[in-house]
């Protein structure tokens, strides 16, 4: 009888892990689309027609807290190999000497499912790429060193023209005529036509859409009235033609979605959303559109993410929980029932992808306590840095060396940096929780060493101006300060200058200080005010 009984429960689990293991993956990358778009999220605005992916909320988990990288390339390598761009190089678009491509030593998530899982994946990647140079001899990585079964999109970050471009398949390239939106689904549901019913499958659909140029998709596939398709009118209403080829996109995404369960395979799969930054100047919601696409700012990095499918727990749910794209190689892996997937990554490669299974299961909502992002380039921009942020705040950390810190929770538009207006006792601490962690990540610490202190709320009894500053620095006080102490620090905690304040008003010559954030401490026997200054 016991024998019998451990033969049932070995069956039975024999059963439940085949089903498990062989739940199929896709993974839909929308190109430029921030939140802003997504009637979905609570910062949209003027949203974009989007039914079959809106569909999947109710069917999975939406993550309100995803960061990506500010560009293309950086976002897909961190999905590819759960790192970050520091760990792999490509911290910009590839495109030219400026910029590294992706090492084909690098252990890609493809490449895990194919031949480490449990049970071995077939594997697809369709659409953009943009992790190598487009030559000849790298038309073939995708299939050579990364582990798709099939590649066939476009190479480049940008296609010249959605009707008239230029496709890879498999090495081979060809011109094609097809809309590209169209011909990425043609090409995924031709594949998945090819796959047998007793085999998974992992599909990374990498969308161009809604990425420039922006132009008028076929009338089929969009509901936006008035558009003329002329380049006059594109260029007065981008923001016209960016809705319709988001619509266009989710109708197309419809399409594989109604072929998926005419097949039998919608109950059997898992689905992935994503955009891979945030939206492009051009048509960004947002009144400053130096906070956009390819910077560190929230409408940079700030995505949509929605998982949905089979292995969702409680469908219909909404985490707040801090997530990286990274942490789609992890969650792929995991979902493939591939949960030692540790094993197969070498010692001395650091891995930074966290699974969202447990959130997926609805088992926790916590995976990290920090979320981190960056950007930088071979030549240097003034916009290179790194970012980092907990549940309330965040800092940026600039290459050239000013920081600036935001408490998202009061200020979602990170319009008032607390640098130069100064802090509290809890922005303090949070500025040396982030700033530390950031330096343990990176090996470098750019952490104000001070111990500054800010015994009252009056901040406005100091004032420094401009701020940034060039060769000069105003600064006035209040008369309650009169006779206070002057000291300026530098990020080291060494004091750069101290002078007794004989007058409410006084002008600095700072040419002689370095580019870099200070420390401006004025004080008197009751009170100590501190402020930030950023010296340009």
């Amino acid at each position: 009888m016991a024998r019998k009984l451990l033969l049932t429960i070995c069956l039975i689990t024999g059963f439940l892990w085949r089903s498990y293991t062989q739940q199929n993956i896709i993974l839909i990358i929308a190109d430029d689309l921030g939140t802003d778009y997504c009637g979905f999220y609570e910062d949209a605005k003027d949203t974009a027609n989007m039914p079959n992916i809106r569909a999947m909320l109710s069917r999975g988990v939406r993550f309100q807290n995803c960061w990506a990288s500010p560009l293309c390339s950086p976002t897909r390598s961190g999905i590819i190999t759960g790192r970050y761009p520091f760990r792999t190089g490509v911290g910009t678009v590839v495109a030219g000497p400026t910029s590294s491509d992706l090492d084909t030593t690098e252990i890609a998530i493809a490449k895990l499912l194919k031949y480490n899982a449990p049970v071995h994946y077939s594997t697809a990647n369709i659409g953009k790429w943009h992790l190598n140079q487009q030559t000849n001899q790298k038309l073939i990585y995708p299939n050579k060193y990364f582990g798709y079964d099939l590649y066939c999109g476009n190479f480049l970050g940008e296609l010249t023209d959605y009707y008239k471009w230029y496709k890879i398949t498999n090495g081979v390239g060809d011109t094609v005529t097809t809309y590209a939106t169209t011909e990425n689904v043609n090409d995924a549901i031709n594949w998945l036509d090819t796959i047998p019913s007793n085999k998974p499958f992992f599909l990374w659909l990498a969308f161009n859409a809604p990425h420039t140029p922006y132009h008028k998709p076929p009338d089929s596939l969009h509901t936006v009235p008035g558009l003329t398709g002329t380049t006059q009118q594109i260029t007065q209403h981008p923001d016209w033609y960016f809705k319709a080829m988001i619509e266009a996109m989710d109708k197309e995404t419809g399409r594989l979605f109604q072929w998926m369960a005419a097949n039998n395979k919608m109950d059997s799969t898992n689905i992935i959303f994503i955009g891979d930054n945030g939206t492009a100047k051009r048509v960004a919601q947002i009144a400053d559109t130096t906070h956009t696409k390819g910077t560190l700012y929230e409408y940079g990095v700030h995505v949509p993410f929605i998982i949905s499918g089979p292995s969702v727990i409680n469908k219909g749910r909404t985490s707040n929980a801090l997530i990286n794209t990274p942490d789609i190689f992890a969650t792929v892996a995991e979902m493939a029932g591939y949960t030692n997937w540790q094993n197969a990554i070498p010692g001395n490669v650091t891995v930074d992808s966290k699974s969202l299974m447990p959130i997926v299961t609805n088992q926790s909502n916590v995976i990290h306590d920090w979320i981190f992002t960056e950007q930088f380039t071979l030549i240097g921009d003034p916009k290179d840095g790194k970012a980092i942020r907990n549940k309330d705040y965040k800092l940026i950390s600039f290459d050239d060396g000013h920081q600036e810190f935001y408490n998202l929770t009061a200020d979602t538009l990170e319009e008032n940096d607390l640098m130069p207006i100064g802090f509290t006792s809890t922005d303090l601490t949070n500025y040396n929780y982030l700033c530390n962690q950031l330096a343990t990540l990176v090996g470098t610490s750019n952490c104000l060493s001070v111990d500054v202190t800010e015994p009252s709320d009056e901040r406005n009894n100091i004032m420094l101006s401009p701020n940034p500053a060039g060769n000069q620095l105003n600064i006035s006080i209040d008369e309650s300060l009169s006779g206070a102490q002057l000291n300026i620090y530098n990020v080291n905690g060494e004091l750069e200058k101290s002078i007794q304040l004989s007058t409410q008003n006084i002008t600095l010559n700072t040419s002689n200080f370095s580019a870099g954030v200070y420390v401006v401490e004025i004080k008197t026997k009751e009170a100590t005010v501190i402020k930030r200054w950023v010296k340009m």
